[in-house]
């Protein structure tokens, strides 16, 4: 028998024929080779296609809807570029979205669209290139006019216009950066001494552009909002360091006038989204167990305005409280994460009855980090920013729950992957749910690999939506489907979206039971679809990061293991981070008080027990989860001879901004667990 080389064929006989294939040594060589090239240069061209599509997907954010309900605002973006154009159209009829032209230098970048109480005018903030200070604009509600009001040096977001329209308010640095620990973390050399720039809240004189600061300096903002008098501000404060203290912060009344700061409520956890009732008697506000700030979840609260009779208005249900708008004295308006969907409700007072308006397998909020759903002064008209795994976003607009669609910028997009599939299942008297992504294609007798995405917080749930956004962690959710995977999404113990309760279930006890939940959701999953449990996966971004780093030590299950953004080492990390005070909630006490409780959730304790081939990726100004972190893990896989790569992103934080270093973290991640699952 010859070698079945094909033409010019080979003349070497059956006895040398060494190799599979009835190949020689020479051509079995040759075609291991064209077997192994292949499959990279595919990847490498379906990558950059999945890539340049998504990258096209519309992103509509910092929605604004006229207090009369007959326009929006938004800002408008790509995946691909980092420039942010603020748009307007009308809620009704087929005109098109008009941007508005703000004459800035270099890539134009917009922030936060407010309009004044008479639907007229719109303001805006926004910047040239990231050299550019941002400035405040006034441009009419049809895009004509546009006027610079503000001569500002320093951050500057969220503006808010007076009842009366003749003033604005902004949350104002002077002389100094902001943005939240989210942001790349700026250098800090020299002597390191206690200089705090807190974020005061500026005033803006609309007729005459005067500009004064009208908070104590002692006091960092986080969230504010007006009295209907126009006299007082109640907000959200803490002394400084801000990206710190925003845990320990407690609610306060600012009178405007003479500038003084009084605490009216001191909170047992985190508090957020303050407002003012209609009638100024009262302040409403949510509470609960928050990792992150501006990622909000836990109780709907009101209380007097001089912060007594205080009432937890929906203790007990089996929701998050995400954002909330005060309509009449006796009606509030909400929105909530439900499992891993959302909802937006109604409470009236009177008896503290709530109805559900509008429910479904998605999560709309307010305030806070990319909002995406705006409500009219009387909350009879409303527009959200409306996507699913499956469906690309759009904007629509109507009454709650009878929206029309707006816009169709993202028509000619479709999805190549699975179809999403809600899972739940129970674990420890828990009912545990989550989402499970199939590849774009199951063929019958055919078992695939699965990779487990854990989300970050660990308050915080994953729900659906089109994965091409937040730095590109969900566009790894879109490229693992399309490669052949299937993907599950736990909201295990600790996540929102099933009460205040489930929510506090990880406290003292990180990488435990939602371990054990991830786990159990995994043999469902294996036992209900056709996945091969021999290649298994696991992956996930900041608490996701340590829950990965934790899992390849105690377990063998997994075969590849990713872990972005991680923590090694609780009791290092609580004095490397500069958020340290979020860690109090959940230990319950600091490392320096209670060293144990941090060291038996350190990955690093178990480090011994890794055999997983792990990627480890991280910014590298990552205020969050420092990149010292994943360099301590990365350094002991190495040193231990377990299979492993450190990639440090320059010049990010913990949220990636650049497209490129977003686009080759996906590559990265999907070429590691192709290499070892498949």
């Amino acid at each position: 028998m010859k070698c079945r080389a094909k033409p010019p064929a080979c003349s070497v006989e059956a006895d040398d024929l060494a190799a599979p294939f009835g190949l020689c040594q020479d051509h079995w060589m040759k075609h291991l080779l064209l077997t192994l090239l292949f499959p990279m240069t595919l990847t490498a061209q379906t990558m950059q296609q999945l890539t340049e599509q998504l990258g096209k997907t519309i992103l509509y954010g910092d929605i604004a809807l006229s207090p009369d309900g007959t326009h929006v605002a938004w800002v408008q973006s790509t995946t691909a570029t980092t420039a942010k154009h603020t748009y307007v159209r009308g809620t009704s009829g087929n005109a098109p979205a008009m941007m508005i032209k703000i004459p800035t230098t270099g890539e134009r970048t917009d922030f936060d669209p407010a309009w004044s109480p008479d639907s007229k005018t719109l303001a805006v903030f926004s910047s040239g290139d990231e050299k550019e200070q941002r400035q405040l604009w006034l441009v009419n509600a049809d895009g004509s006019n546009p006027k610079k009001v503000t001569d500002l040096k320093g951050y500057a977001a969220r503006p808010r216009w007076s009842h009366n329209g003749k003033q604005i308010a902004f949350l104002y640095i002077e002389g100094a950066g902001g943005g939240g620990p989210l942001m790349a973390a700026p250098t800090t050399l020299g002597v390191i001494d206690t200089a705090i720039h807190n974020q005061r809240v500026a005033l803006l004189d609309v007729a005459s552009g005067q500009l004064r600061q009208v908070s104590p300096p002692n006091l960092h903002i986080y969230d504010y909002d007006w009295s209907p008098d126009d006299k007082t501000f109640v907000a959200t404060a803490a002394p400084g360091p801000g990206d710190n203290n925003w845990w320990v912060a407690q609610i306060h009344t600012i009178d405007i006038a003479k500038g003084n700061a009084t605490s009216i409520y001191k909170p047992s956890l985190q508090v957020a989204v303050p407002r003012w009732s209609p009638d100024g008697k009262s302040i409403a506000f949510i509470e609960g167990l928050m990792s992150d700030e501006g990622f909000h979840g836990g109780d709907l609260f009101t209380m007097s305005a001089n912060g007594r009779d205080v009432q937890n208005r929906t203790r007990g249900r089996r929701s998050s409280v995400s954002s909330l708008f005060w309509l009449t004295p006796d009606r509030i308006l909400f929105t909530e994460i439900v499992g891993g969907g959302g909802a937006i409700s109604e409470l009236t007072l009177a008896n503290n009855s709530v109805r559900t308006i509008w429910k479904d397998a998605e999560a709309l909020h307010a305030f806070g980090n990319f909002p995406d759903f705006a409500v009219s002064n009387d909350g009879k008209f409303a527009t959200a920013e409306r996507t699913s795994f499956e469906t690309p976003p759009e904007l629509w607009a109507g009454p709650i729950g009878e929206w029309q669609q707006l816009t169709r910028d993202n028509s000619g997009l479709s999805a190549t992957w699975g179809k999403a599939e809600d899972l739940e299942w129970s674990n420890e008297g828990f009912n545990i749910q989550g989402w499970l992504l199939p590849p774009g294609k199951v063929e019958s007798g055919k078992k695939y690999p699965m990779v487990v995405l854990i989300h970050g917080g660990p308050a915080s749930a994953t729900t659906p939506e089109w994965p091409a956004s937040f730095g590109m962690s969900r566009a790894i959710i879109a490229a693992l489907s399309s490669r052949g995977y299937f993907v599950l999404m736990p909201n295990p113990r600790g996540s929102y979206g099933q009460g205040e309760d489930f929510t506090r279930a990880n406290v003292k006890d990180f990488g435990g039971g939602d371990l054990r939940d991830v786990l159990a959701g995994v043999d469902a999953a294996i036992k209900k679809y056709p996945i091969d449990a021999e290649r298994l996966g696991v992956t996930g971004w900041s608490y996701g990061g340590f829950m990965t780093m934790w899992t390849v030590t105690q377990t063998d299950r997994f075969r590849a293991a990713v872990a972005g953004a991680g923590i090694a080492n609780w009791q290092s990390y609580y004095g490397q981070n500069l958020i340290d005070q979020w860690m109090i909630p959940f230990f319950g006490a600091s490392v320096y008080d209670d060293p144990a409780v941090y060291e038996k959730s350190s990955p690093i304790h178990f480090i011994k027990n890794v055999k997983t081939p792990t990627l480890v990726i991280v910014g590298e100004h990552d205020a969050e989860c420092p990149a010292w972190q994943s360099y301590e893990f990365w350094h002991a896989l190495k040193t231990l001879g377990v299979p492993t790569q450190l990639i440090i992103y320059p010049g990010e934080g913990h949220l990636f901004i650049e497209p490129k270093h977003q686009a080759d973290r996906m590559e990265q991640t999907i070429a590691w667990f192709d290499k070892y699952l498949k």
